[in-house]
């Protein structure tokens, strides 16, 4: 068997690739170039996608004794990621780019890339776990450290996709990741972890999409529930669904974003009260792992990363848009986010992107 380890140059993925090179005949690193630090205005010291970080995984696969490549994927990456993250704010939403990297070059592109060089498998250093049933279906399920668990982020992944995937750190701590790397001499063992949006390092989204369009985006009202005028906001880009901080509007009670209109460019705030909370979401793009329809399916849901996973009822409608309703009414959700179920277990049944908010 022979695999491909797709290395950012960070310690999860080098210990990945070590892990790989142990189990299978033939073994190959690659680092996907996504995009050139210097093109988007990040300093070239940040190590996403910068020539140190490629220096890096080269360094490790010259450890291990194994080939190295880099794939320019940066075409693909401002088409399918970039510019779709640009639109979704633009739109009045809050994209989850994360999701779409991992659908579309990951597990899409870089498989693809493996099967045409003769390689049959691929392997992240994601924190999550696939197993297969007596069946043979194949379960995505969540890291044994729940923790640094990345299931939310993967489950657009399809059978086809892991019956050739491996998560080798699915079943493993950060801390053991670390103290292996060391033992092994690796000299990204103590590397941090990139806690942003890789092509945003420093978490300025609206910024990032300022000076990356060249556009300057309007101001425009905040409003009350009733219409009202109750305050200027500095363009929707900068806002999203719930925020509370940063509103800069004074009132007698916090005010949340409850909504936005992109069409006379206001903002809806209410205050913490029953009308901020939503019964439900609507969501389109979805990808179920199992293949199977769901009708009526008691589950638990996560409509963000960090979430504790809530009591939900899910059905699929006729278009393939799935309707989650909330045992208990929630915090707004972002349209835009994902929405992904998960059953009593720790197994992700599947989820797509939030379209529309339920409220009544």
């Amino acid at each position: 068997m022979s695999i491909l380890v797709a290395m950012s140059g960070g310690v999860d993925s080098s210990v990945s690739a070590y892990l790989m090179r142990e189990k299978y005949k033939t073994c190959r690193g690659a680092t996907m170039l996504l995009f050139l630090n210097e093109s988007l205005g990040i300093s070239s010291r940040h190590p996403c996608c910068s020539r140190e970080n490629i220096i890096d995984a080269k360094a490790i696969c010259d450890i291990l004794g194994i080939e190295h490549e880099v794939i320019n994927y940066m075409p693909d990456f401002e088409e399918r990621v970039i510019k779709k993250f640009v639109r979704v704010y633009e739109e009045g939403g809050t994209p989850n780019p994360c999701v779409d990297c991992n659908k579309f070059m990951k597990f899409e592109a870089l498989l693809n890339h493996a099967r045409s060089s003769g390689l049959e498998r691929i392997a992240t250093g994601h924190y999550a776990r696939i197993e297969r049933e007596s069946s043979g279906r194949y379960l995505l399920r969540k890291a044994k450290d729940l923790s640094r668990d990345q299931s939310y982020v993967l489950y657009m992944l399809s059978q086809s996709q892991l019956a050739n995937i491996d998560f080798p750190l699915g079943s493993m701590t950060k801390p053991e990741v670390r103290e292996l790397a060391e033992e092994l001499k690796f000299t990204n063992a103590r590397k941090h972890d990139s806690q942003d949006i890789c092509f945003i390092p420093d978490g300025d989204y609206a910024g990032f999409i300022e000076s990356y369009t060249g556009k300057k985006y309007l101001p425009g009202s905040f409003i009350d529930s009733q219409g009202r005028v109750i305050g200027n906001h500095r363009g929707i880009i900068h806002y999203t669904t719930g925020q509370r901080r940063g509103l800069g509007v004074a009132a007698g009670s916090r005010l949340y974003v409850s909504s936005m209109n992109i069409n006379d460019n206001t903002i809806t705030l209410v205050p913490e009260s029953e009308s901020l909370l939503a019964r439900g979401v609507i969501a389109s793009d979805i990808n179920i792992i199992s293949g199977e329809k769901i009708h009526n399916l008691n589950a638990r849901v996560k409509t963000r990363y960090r979430q504790r996973e809530i009591p939900a009822i899910i059905n699929q409608s006729d278009n393939n848009e799935l309707i989650i309703e909330f045992r208990k009414k929630q915090k707004t959700p972002a349209i835009g986010q994902a929405v992904v179920i998960y059953d009593d277990g720790d197994s992700v049944i599947g989820g797509g992107t939030i379209t529309q908010i339920i409220y009544s």
